[in-house]
């Protein structure tokens, strides 16, 4: 089969993207082939459609869980066999999930890095009828490169399992350095190499001061409407952002880690459907969708590297129609940027000190320790030890990614409640339990929902709504759960904890502190670059972007801030001096009035508006009221 047919007759379409064709025929001819295609410039197809013409079995390397089961998912439902191996199988279901492989005409079989270090995932590979290794999110693999990962250099031994097997890595953000660099951890032998350029004509970044970022935002929603994701820092953020905006009429929702598989499905496919068009997310929304209408994203806070940046910048506007990147800055911006991502990166000694109290706090003996798993409540170790949870937390974090420990997460799942009889049937039931009343009260008006969703509840804060000890509400819930009046799950753990590596304490430490260093000192100028790509007002915001990714035969975009502030610097302005008094004046004969309201009343760049009402205020044309509001002076 050709590949424009495949094309169109598993992916809908009658045309490749640029580069996707070229790169689909590198690989088929059997060359190592390395893809740096920027955001939307559909990467998964280039190593897809190759490996299903080919016979046999694409085996893909990719880190991101989520984006594993997106893939997966859309290429079941195409009727292509694929399946992903994520953490938490059985050693029987793995066993069984790789026969299926070697046996089952499967086309491609997803997994982590790190499962390319068990010997019996080698085994089996070694087995199976391999047509092609594709390496997602190749930049991994450097350690210059942005989110390195050291289990990526383990990747290699796919060479050595099938050494006629040519290779695909492919990455969204890379500079050229980490290019080579990747090429060279891959044992690439004379590649073709395809790199789109970076620039997108169609997207105009801005970068905008301004103290009252929801006042800003509410303009800027209101002057470009259309599809819209907004990026905030944290979930509480995305929440309060989110219900601002309602309340401003506005159709918004949030989107988060929290939410629940049906809550996240939901919001996204009123968001995909323009039925919701504005989505205030965490920087995790975004990956692997594919919405080719979205007309801003918007950055409420710093983004913390130039990377990710683009990435998220470049969800907007795919369908090549003019889209806006816009990120709103404030003086206290920087400082904050600088507490979350440079204070919180944990020295080499306190990652000492709390990997020799982790292995304490589960009694490993030196030396010991391989494989072996624990369960492990997080906040308990660290009220054990007095740690900083942040700083523990990116400690953990560290040892993860640098295999030392293997942290499968659950934060926050903890308890899960739903009440499963009517309103009716309950409040019968509390009349003659009236000692959980309180309790059942005090859930029922936090949670929204209970009676028709299993939510994730905090048991902490029912029990200080509740003024009762958190063990009591546990054995409340228990009663309950007897009692046939909900459906409780309750863990005491928050996460399971493997020991990958012999405890040897500093020893262990020793091994990385140099990678780990490194990765400091990335992240460090990661967030200088941001400072100063932020802060440049002479230089094309484009022009900025693209030099940072090694583009350097480029010309201004004409349509960022920065371009436009320029033309307008050399256009005579429209508007005099005068004419501007003249209408500031008549607009307050009959009330005082704000700046935000001569902003929004009268036909004038708010720069110029500032300019005059300070001119006018010199002159004691105008005078500030106790409400800041402006009045004219009259004499």
């Amino acid at each position: 089969m050709h590949p424009i047919q495949v094309l169109e007759r598993y992916y809908n379409h009658t045309s490749f993207r640029p580069l996707q064709e070229e790169i689909i025929n590198a690989v088929l001819e059997n060359e190592d082939t390395f893809a740096l295609l920027p955001t939307g410039g559909g990467k998964s197809v280039c190593f897809q459609i190759p490996a299903i013409i080919k016979k046999g079995i694409c085996i893909v390397v990719s880190p991101l869980v989520a984006l594993m089961k997106d893939q997966v998912n859309n290429l079941n439902e195409k009727g292509i066999k694929a399946m992903a191996i994520t953490s938490g199988l059985s050693a029987e279901r793995l066993d069984t999930l790789l026969d299926n492989c070697i046996y089952g005409n499967y086309k491609f079989l997803y997994l982590s890095p790190e499962r390319l270090q068990q010997s019996l995932v080698q085994d089996r590979i070694q087995q199976m009828n391999v047509n092609l290794i594709a390496v997602d999110e190749a930049h991994c693999i450097s350690q210059w490169g942005n989110d390195f990962r050291p289990a990526y250099k383990n990747i290699n031994v796919l060479r050595r399992l099938h050494p006629t097997v040519n290779m695909i890595a492919l990455t969204a953000t890379a500079k050229p350095d980490v290019v080579e660099d990747i090429m060279k951890e891959l044992d690439f032998i004379s590649p073709k190499v395809f790199r789109a350029s970076f620039y997108r004509p169609n997207i105009a970044y801005i970068v905008v001061e301004a103290e009252d970022k929801l006042y800003k935002l509410e303009q800027i929603l209101k002057k470009h409407q259309g599809a819209s994701i907004i990026y905030a820092r944290n979930r509480k953020s995305t929440i309060e952002i989110s219900q601002y905006l309602s309340q401003k009429g506005f159709s918004s929702t949030f989107f988060h880690g929290g939410l629940n598989s049906d809550e996240k499905q939901d919001r996204l496919y009123a968001w995909t459907h323009n039925q919701t068009p504005i989505m205030v997310a965490t920087t995790a929304f975004g990956m692997g969708i594919d919405k080719s209408d979205v007309k801003t994203v918007i950055h409420i806070n710093l983004p913390e590297s130039l990377e990710s940046y683009y990435q998220e910048a470049g969800r907007a506007g795919r369908n090549e129609k003019k889209a806006f990147a816009v990120i709103l800055k404030s003086k206290a911006d920087e400082q904050q940027l600088h507490n979350q991502f440079l204070k919180t990166l944990p020295s080499m000694d306190f990652i000492k000190l709390v990997y020799r109290k982790l292995c304490n706090y589960f009694q490993v003996s030196y030396g010991e320790g391989v494989n072996s798993v624990y369960q492990f409540n997080f906040i308990d170790f660290c009220k054990a030890y007095e740690f900083n949870t942040t700083l523990a937390y990116n400690v953990l974090q560290l040892l993860d990614r640098n295999s030392v420990i293997y942290l499968s997460q659950q934060f926050n799942q903890q308890s899960k409640v739903q009440f499963i009889i009517s309103n009716q049937a309950l409040f019968h039931y509390l009349d003659t339990h009236s000692d959980l009343a309180i309790i059942v009260k005090s859930i029922l008006r936090t949670y929204g929902g209970i009676f028709e969703h299993l939510l994730k509840i905090n048991t902490k804060l029912v029990a200080n709504k509740a003024s009762l000890p958190e063990d009591v509400i546990i054995k409340a819930l228990e009663q309950l759960q007897k009692d046939e009046i909900i459906t409780f799950q309750h863990s005491n753990t928050d996460s399971e904890l493997t020991f990958l590596q012999p405890r040897e304490d500093d020893k262990t430490i020793n091994r990385i502190s140099k990678i780990i260093l490194q990765q400091h000192k990335l992240r460090q100028d990661q967030i200088t670059s941001v400072i100063n790509y932020t802060n440049n007002d002479s230089i094309c915001k484009s022009v900025q972007l693209l030099k940072y990714f090694g583009e350097d035969d480029v010309k201004d975009c004409g349509i960022c801030s920065v371009c436009i502030s320029k033309e307008k610097q050399k256009k005579p302005a429209n508007s005099d001096l005068k004419s501007i008094k003249n209408a500031i004046i008549t607009a307050l004969e009959n009330e005082p009035l704000s700046s935000r309201d001569l902003a929004n009343l009268l036909p004038y760049e708010e720069h110029e508006l500032l300019n005059v009402l300070k001119l006018m205020l010199e002159h004691h044309i105008i005078n500030i009221t106790p409400t800041n509001t402006y009045k004219l002076t009259h004499t």
